[in-house]
């Protein structure tokens, strides 16, 4: 813990007050002197120019070159030695041998060996010293041996380094040859061997890794001499056995533990399978290792001469000068994509422990026993020596080095090096290398202390080896100038920050400049006096030392590790301010005569602009303190935040999804404006008079109209936009000239000031029912009185819902009134009031004392934004409405500036009041004491602590609701801190959950480890169909007000049986709604249930008044119950909530199989499924023809076959023979055989060798099942681990009298695996029917049945997602879980229908503060205790739900979806009520099916109800078509891939508006309806012309009256 406060004060605090310098304990004294030195110079040097320069631009002349200067040496260099490490060349260098002068007079006694080469891949020369006669020749091909086995490794590094899943090192093993230890490793490599030469097969033992090298070694030695010398070899092995049980006496228990933990991995040929994640034991772990070792070396032994000539030795012992250097080309991918991951993985240098494991070695028990593995050397051409997949590279996987020798490997060369499995010597330099080099980025920072014991007792010797062998990089200064710099990629990021593009590089180079001269220029100025001047240096320095080495991570940050954005925000923040300060203080003196008043205030007041500029100027001095607060975002999210407040308030748009979106939208506000500016201004210049409007003006007014409605219904993703266009081109015509009529009439001028008053009177009261009593009177507590809603839906008192959700009169009612408020009262209302400001237009000189370019700019922007908002959320409009006119009519009129711009302001200031309420409700609610729930003992110590600061907490909620920022508790207590400013959407990052299956998986991976098996990953997809089908109906049902209010931002919560998700609105447009879906995890830790069962239970039993309980009165909520209701941070809104989807049921698989009569009856309804599905393969011919299935299955063809494999047990097979003690051909067919006949006879034609076939398959897929559950039968656990394996299509065919199905796998994929899943749902159907499937027609249909309703699958498998989001109507799965410790198999059932949802508002104030909350507390302030008291449950915020909805890893959901669309044109229900789009397409299918109706109509003679009810009949047949059409498009687009880009946005189809998902109800048929179902029918389809209709009864009774004379 104190180590942990330590490392945030000086990572989080201090550096963030510098700018990101800060002392680190964990660099070198050169790394932290150069930090120091170069920020003091920062901080020092603009100090020192202005306290001995005067006051001028001298300065500035000198300041900004040498920060120029200084940035961009300092980029280059950096930029150049990352790619001096990237793509340069080692240098390799035995400075400490050859530098040695006394060397030279033993010069006599040296021979030459190896050859000198400066190219990639070759070796360099090295002297070793010899003795007389043969000793010395020993010494010497020994080592030759040594060179051969380096240059083969060396030319396979070379190629093997183009593969990007490896990473290999080449390593000079004779560095250290001079040394006694090695000239006596080197004399131990003649080993025994065999005299045969050709069979090239030597013994090994297990227990000594070493003496396998050591005898690999001697084979190449006898093969170059010729001969042997078994005397030396003796001598040899018996030294070698004996060091190695010296060695081996110094192994640890840690050493022993880390063998469990060991992993074998696969070599690159595929020889040798692995098991990654196995648990090996000791037998297996030796046997393994052993026989890893064997072939990886067998297939990369090559004769030593046909590698090394002895000509080219010589030739190259005369070129070798005295400092022998090796360079070879380095391949950069690996190395970059690593040092990129640990770049983005951030800078803390305190690693997680136990991250590298021990060498694999063997316990002291197993030393005595003997095994002997054959190695088997297959002699190749040299050409072959570099083939990759023939070749065994240093095992590198998760940042460790498994090597898989003993301890005694490792020690034979007195502990100088480790030798992996190759023999390769490992120093400790070089095992830094290899983490630098692994692709683990938590590895890259792991110290040497962190390494095995084993390694821990080598760190003396391996330092020593480490200075004979030194490793450079060549730095290139000019073409033919180059240095060698001898750092890692560890010690240059340290260093510096890494700029990866040249454009970063140049961005940064710029910034620094411009901080530069804009801070020497304030300074001249004289803004800053005394020590105010230090600190504003100070805020440079901090500025420009970020863009070197920011701080992270920042407390903006929105993520862990290193993020490369956050070092831009100090600089640009800091231009910001500087350009703000210099802008204020100009305009200050240079202000102009014409003054800006607004409500009494002149904004142009020279007083009010050097206010600000002070205000300004100390905001910049704060700087150290407003980013180690976190008050600013970074540049991205200001940037979005910025566009998006910007677009709401002033433009009236929606929020966006992503930072391009934002862009996107803001720029389309632009364009806007300034199309109707020039309208507007023209209209101004025209003449006025007190009758007429200009034509021109009411042009303007009809296209503001139109323009706002069109934007209203534009998403701010601009991929659909021209989709949009065509569906809202129609519309906004008809809007235009509707308008436009409306507005060119004297309605407006004539009865004034009555019609205003009139519309202010009809918006506040359908304001007032539509969005107040209606939304409470349906609420499922109306008032927090009632203890129940007083209206109710159908669905209310059903205990189970089985159909869809019933349209109520009241729904409908709700729909009509909104649809009246958005689309006729408020454009009316701003057309009226866009009259007022033209007759004030002549009667002053100016519009609001303004000339008429101003006074058109603030018309077309507050029409817009009056319009556009009420289009898209108009639930608290009528409140501002209201209140304006009521405030500047009674209160204080003479301060209004008429009621559009009045309307405009107060919109904007109602916004920033509801926010500020839900704040304060927020904090209010949670640190009520009488429900406070302490989470940890600082919870304790901060709930009185919060009490004295009262007012301050209201300061911040109020700043905060201006900024529309988070008011976040800290660490969740009682404490309130102001966040950093966020857009609507919350979360800076796309986080999207990525589902494990067998379509993102290896092979390898399925069969052995099972991933994605743990229920959060399975579960999963119930959460993503729950996304589709939200997407299908959640616009439409918010229209309807089936969850109340909505406004953008706010968050429900879906609570089911187990089913909890938090739903996310994001933008909220006019028909359409973007969400995100966040689901939870089905079984939830304990706080978790204790909050489910708070938003579930009822408290309509509570009787409780204080501290009695006399009770209620009838219908009515308890003083209790009425009082806690009113202080939750959540209000349950319905119970009743139908949406379409899942249930869920499991049964344990081991209570099903428990005893072996049930195992009997699975293993029986196996083998009839195996022959179902033979029998009606459309294949069956083709398979009885096949010859080699004949061959095969020849020998079953006889009578008296009897297959006797140990694996059939008499307990759960039917036809088991006891006799015979196995199955034979007779039992089968006295068993099976009628049902072999009955499947027959549904086939038009069939073979008699088919009993034979169904006998072979059926033996085949028992004799899976047995090998399977390891020959284990009788274990039930055993048995369903079997099961399990064949379910998911796992067929391990061990038997040769199988093979025959190799001859076509159709055999396996279309007959034995359904079979498999066959047998279970027919084990399951047993339960309830037992008798039943005796039957063999019964069983026959019952298996077509489920084959046609019943999807069987794997839930790894992608055919069950598909299925699943397809909507199929059952499935069945056999899901095998491993979590928590658990480790059983469950049988999963699903069945599709109407599921019934409890839906919760939750305050979005309280969700957006407890997620800032928490992205401060795990990325600031780095605090990763599961059991933090800021996830304890809190049930009147729900504290631990809204926490674990946080993006992972801060929080834990088991899915998160992509931003999706949901369009109210694919809800069905909604398009009943107001009638489809009005597109094209519908249009011309309308006046097809009208033009249908009355031609049947006419021509049949009758009467008009007879006309009618044929014209209705034509029209639904037509419409039914239509919808049938429209269906089968949205189920061949239901499976299209949906956004995972940044921003990504789930469209549905918006051309012709097809639903997404298949319709809800299917369109009735004609012959069905009756006389009164057609005429409303007929009738239906004049409303789908909705919006013109309403718009035409509202502005036009002549047309009105065509209408109804036309229906009649």
């Amino acid at each position: 813990m104190g180590s942990q406060v330590l490392q945030i004060l000086r990572q989080g605090v201090w550096a963030a007050l510098s700018g990101g310098w800060y002392q680190d304990p964990h660099q070198g004294a050169g790394v932290n002197a150069l930090h120091l030195y170069l920020w003091l110079f920062l901080l020092g040097f603009p100090f020192t120019l202005y306290m001995a320069l005067p006051s001028s631009m001298m300065i500035v002349a000198v300041y900004c070159p040498v920060i120029a200067a200084l940035f961009i040496v300092l980029k280059m260099v950096n930029y150049r030695l990352h790619r001096a490490l990237d793509e340069g060349e080692i240098v390799e260098r035995n400075a400490s041998e050859h530098m040695d002068r006394g060397a030279k007079q033993n010069k006599a006694m040296f021979q030459p060996r190896g050859k000198t080469a400066m190219g990639p891949g070759k070796l360099s020369a090295d002297p070793l010293p010899t003795s007389p006669a043969g000793e010395g020749q020993e010494k010497k091909r020994a080592s030759s041996f040594d060179s051969s086995r380096h240059r083969e490794y060396v030319s396979f590094r070379g190629v093997s380094g183009t593969k990007p899943h490896s990473a290999v090192f080449c390593h000079d093993e004779d560095s250290s040859d001079q040394s006694d230890l090695s000239r006596t490793s080197s004399m131990q490599s003649a080993h025994q061997f065999s005299s045969d030469s050709s069979s090239s097969t030597t013994s090994h033992s297990c227990q000594s890794p070493e003496g396998k090298y050591s005898a690999l070694k001697t084979k190449y030695v006898s093969k170059e001499r010729g001969g042997t010398d078994s005397e030396n070899a003796h001598k040899t092995h018996v030294s070698s056995e004996g060091i190695s049980k010296k060695r081996s006496t110094r192994r640890t228990s840690s050493t022993n533990s880390a063998k469990n933990r060991a992993r074998v991995l696969s070599l690159d040929s595929g020889t040798v399978a692995s098991k990654e994640g196995e648990v090996l034991d000791e037998l297996s772990l030796l046997g393994r290792a052993s026989h890893l070792e064997s072939v990886t070396r067998s297939r990369n032994s090559l004769p030593s001469q046909a590698t090394f000539p002895e000509g080219e030795e010589q030739e190259s012992a005369s070129g070798a000068s005295e400092e022998t250097v090796t360079f070879r080309r380095e391949r950069s991918t690996f190395r970059r994509q690593a040092v990129r991951r640990r770049h983005n993985a951030g800078s803390n240098p305190t690693p997680p422990t136990l991250l590298i494991g021990s060498p694999l070695s063997l316990q002291d028990g197993q030393q005595g026993q003997q095994c002997s593995s054959q190695v088997r050397v297959q002699s190749r051409p040299p050409s072959q020596a570099a083939v990759p997949g023939a070749s065994a590279s240093l095992l590198v996987r998760n940042g460790s080095v498994h090597l898989e020798a003993s301890h005694a490997t490792a020690s034979a060369v007195g502990g100088s090096s480790l030798h992996d499995e190759l023999g390769m010597q490992l120093s400790l330099p070089q095992i830094r290398l290899n983490r630098l080099l692994t692709m683990d980025t938590d590895l890259l920072e792991q110290q040497d202390i962190d390494l095995s014991p084993d390694l821990q007792d080598h760190m003396q010797p391996q330092e020593e080896a480490a200075q004979k062998v030194k490793q450079y990089y060549r730095f290139w200064i000019l073409p033919k100038i180059w240095i060698s710099i001898n750092f890692d990629r560890l010690t240059l990021l340290a260093l510096f920050d890494r700029n990866r593009e040249i454009l970063e590089n140049v961005l940064a180079v710029i910034l620094a400049i411009l901080v530069a001269f804009l801070g020497s220029v304030l300074l001249i100025e004289g803004f800053f006096k005394d020590i105010w001047v230090f600190q504003f240096c100070l805020v440079i320095a901090s500025c420009q030392y970020s863009l070197l080495k920011s701080v992270q991570p920042d407390s903006s940050s929105p993520r862990h590790g290193h993020n490369r954005i956050i070092a831009y925000s100090r600089p640009v923040y800091f231009c910001l301010c500087c350009g703000l300060i210099w802008l204020l203080d100009y305009g200050s003196r240079n202000i102009s005569t014409t003054r800006f008043r607004l409500y009494g205030m002149a904004f142009t007041n020279p007083l009010l602009l050097l206010s600000a500029r002070d205000l300004v100027i100390v905001f910049t001095l704060c700087f150290p303190i407003v980013f180690f607060i976190g008050l600013l975002p970074q540049v991205n999210t200001f940037v979005m935040y910025l566009c998006e407040q910007l677009d709401i308030h002033v433009f009236g748009g929606n929020a966006t999804t992503s930072l391009l979106a934002a862009l996107y939208s803001f720029i389309c506000s632009i364009v806007a404006v300034a199309l109707l500016y020039g309208l507007c201004y023209g209209a101004l210049k025209d003449s006025w008079d007190g009758q007429h409007i200009p034509v021109l003006f009411s042009i303007f007014c009809g296209l503001l109209v139109a323009v706002s409605y069109h934007l209203s219904r534009q998403s701010s993703d601009p991929s659909v936009l021209f989709e949009r266009l065509q569906s809202d081109l129609i519309v906004c015509i008809v809007i235009g000239v509707l308008y436009f009529a409306i507005h060119v009439s004297t309605v407006f001028t004539v009865l004034q000031p009555i019609l205003s008053y009139v519309l202010y009177a009809l918006v506040g009261t359908v304001g007032f029912v539509t969005h107040y009593v209606l939304p409470q009177l349906r609420k499922q507590l109306p008032w927090h009185c009632f203890s129940h809603p007083l209206l109710k839906t159908k669905e209310y008192h059903q205990f189970e819902v089985r159909n869809a959700a019933h349209v109520m009169w009241f729904e409908k009612l709700h729909i009509w009134l909104l649809f009246v408020e958005k689309n006729v009262i408020y454009p009316l209302i701003v057309l009226n009031e866009l009259k007022t400001p033209m007759k004030i237009n002549h009667s002053t000189p100016s519009i609001y004392c303004l000339d008429c370019m101003l006074g058109a700019l603030m018309i077309t922007i507050a029409g817009l934004k009056l319009l556009r908002s009420s289009f898209s959320s108009p639930t608290c409009q009528y409140v501002t409405v209201i209140f304006t006119v009521l405030f500047f009519t009674f209160d204080y009129k003479s301060f209004t500036e008429t009621m559009l711009l009045d309307l405009f302001f107060m919109s904007i200031l109602f916004s920033k009041l509801w926010e500020l309420f839900y704040k304060l409700r927020f904090v209010y609610t949670y640190i009520a004491p009488w429900q406070i729930t302490w989470g940890s003992a600082f919870h304790a110590f901060a709930q009185p602590f919060a009490v004295p600061h009262s007012a301050m907490l209201f300061v911040q909620a109020a700043v905060s609701a201006f900024f529309s920022t988070p008011l976040n508790p800290f660490l969740g207590s009682a404490i309130f801190i102001t966040s950093y400013a966020r857009p609507v959407k919350f979360w800076e990052r796309d986080y999207n959950t990525k589902r494990v299956d067998h379509s993102n998986t290896r092979l390898a991976s399925q069969l052995d480890r099972n991933p994605g098996s743990d229920d959060n990953n399975l579960n999963s997809i119930f959460y993503e169909h729950l996304t589709r089908s939200l997407q299908h109906s959640l616009c439409g049902d918010l229209l309807l007000g089936r969850w109340g209010n909505y406004s953008t931002g706010d968050c429900f919560i879906l609570a089911s049986d187990y089913l909890n998700a938090l739903v996310h609105l994001i933008e909220i447009g006019n028909g359409l709604v973007t969400f995100q879906l966040r689901g939870l995890e089905f079984r939830g830790t304990y706080c978790q249930q204790r909050e489910v069962e708070a938003i579930t239970e009822g408290v309509e039993e509570d009787e409780g008044f204080c501290c009695c309980e006399p009770g209620h009165l009838p219908h009515m909520l308890s003083f209790n119950a009425a009082f806690g209701q009113r202080w939750l941070a959540w209000e349950v809104l319905v119970t009743k909530y139908v949406l379409e989807g899942y249930s869920i049921t499991d049964n344990s698989a081991a209570s099903m199989l428990q005893v072996f009569d049930l195992r009997k009856i699975l293993t029986t309804y196996y083998v009839k499924g195996i022959i179902y599905y033979v029998t009606t393969s459309p294949k069956l011919e083709e398979w009885l023809a096949n010859e080699t299935m004949q061959e095969g299955l020849r020998l079953c063809t006889d009578r008296n076959y009897v297959d006797v494999d140990p694996t059939f047990n008499p307990n759960i097979d039917e036809d088991y023979d006891h006799r015979l003690a196995g199955i034979s051909r007779e039992s089968f067919c006295m068993i099976y055989l009628n049902w072999i006949e009955y499947c027959c006879s549904r086939r038009e034609k069939v073979n008699s060798p088919l009993v034979t076939l169904c006998y072979g398959l059926c033996v085949l897929g028992r004799r899976a099942l047995g090998t399977a559950s390891h020959h284990m039968s009788s274990n039930l656990e055993s048995f369903l681990y079997g099961l399990h394996a064949l379910f998911k299509g796992d067929f391990r065919i061990s038997s040769i009298r199988d093979e025959w199905i190799f001859a076509d796998m159709e055999l396996l994929r279309k007959v034995v695996v359904p079979g498999i899943r066959m047998s279970l749902k027919l084990h399951q159907d047993h339960f309830t029917s037992p008798d039943e499937y005796d039957d063999p027609s019964v069983l026959y249909e019952a298996i077509t049945t489920h084959e046609e309703n019943l999807v069987i699958a794997h839930e790894g498998d992608p055919a069950w997602r598909s299925a699943v989001l397809s909507n199929s109507p059952s499935l069945l799965a056999l899901r095998h879980v491993m979590d928590d410790g658990t480790n059983e198999y469950k049988i999963i059932m699903l069945n599709k229908r109407y599921l019934s949802f409890r839906v919760i508002k939750v305050n979005k104030e309280c969700v957006r503060g407890l997620w800032a909350g928490q992205q401060q507390e795990l990325v600031f302030l780095r605090n990763r205790n599961p059991e933090r008291g800021s996830i304890q449950n809190a049930k009147q915020a729900l504290r631990n739900m809204i926490n674990s909805s946080c993006d992972q890893p801060i929080g834990y959901p088991i899915y998160v979806s992509p931003l999706t669309t949901s369009y109210s044109d694919s809800h069905e229900q909604l398009k009943d009520i107001l009638g489809g789009a009005i597109s094209l397409g519908n249009i011309r299918n309308f006046i097809v099916s009208t033009w249908k109706g009355c031609g049947a109509g006419c021509n049949s003679g009758g009467n008009i109800e007879d006309s009618d009810a044929g014209g209705g009949a034509s029209c639904t047949s037509n419409n039914a078509t239509i919808n049938e059409s429209q269906s089968s498009m949205s189920q061949g687009g239901g499976n299209a891939p949906t956004g995972q880009g940044p921003g990504a946005v789930q469209h549905p189809p918006v051309a012709a508006h097809p639903t997404t998902f298949p319709a809800a109800h299917p369109p009735t048929h004609p012959s069905t309806l009756g006389k009164v179902k057609t005429k409303k029918q007929l009738h239906t389809s004049f409303y789908r012309l909705d919006l013109f209709t309403s718009v035409v009864l509202s502005a036009n009774v002549d047309l009105i009256i065509f209408w109804n004379i036309y229906n009649i």
